[in-house]
């Protein structure tokens, strides 16, 4: 059973924590790792880590080899709570690129997020706040977004 306060941690918050090209960007994302694991509502989508290690292992400056992208995703999976992507949700994320205009790509996280009833999703891709069919999107990297998010009182 997933917590109600959950959060999905997208690709990108994945990526910018070995990312030195954006200092702050990569400093907020290690303080929503750190935190989120430590209070055990880490949550990944099993999309996530493959994406996670395409552009871990091919698109950063300082690319990780293979291996140091394998271990990253295996201490991930021993720290977060990870989400299949069932054929349930691919139909879902095809009624949200219908509906909502989204991409397929993040229309498969939004579905695996609102399928797995986790409330937050945390990703750059989407507009802070927004609050679609069970899921608040929030931009870790926004200037208005309230790191006490993190702690687990709300």
């Amino acid at each position: 059973m997933i917590a109600s306060d959950s959060l999905l941690i997208d690709t990108n918050v994945l990526v910018y924590a070995h990312d030195p090209r954006d200092q702050d960007k990569q400093a907020r994302a290690l303080l929503v790792l750190d935190t989120l694991i430590a209070a055990q509502r880490a949550v990944v989508s099993v999309q996530c880590l493959s994406e996670f290690y395409a552009v871990a292992t091919r698109r950063l400056p300082e690319p990780l080899t293979n291996i140091e992208a394998r271990l990253q995703i295996e201490r991930l999976i021993r720290c977060c709570r990870v989400l299949d992507l069932t054929p349930v949700a691919v139909l879902e994320a095809c009624r949200g690129v219908e509906q909502h205009g989204m991409s397929i790509w993040d229309a498969l996280i939004w579905a695996v997020s609102k399928l797995n009833q986790v409330p937050y999703l945390l990703t750059e891709d989407g507009d802070h706040g927004r609050f679609l069919e069970g899921v608040l999107y929030l931009n870790p990297f926004a200037e208005s977004f309230d790191p006490r998010v993190l702690e687990g009182s709300g």
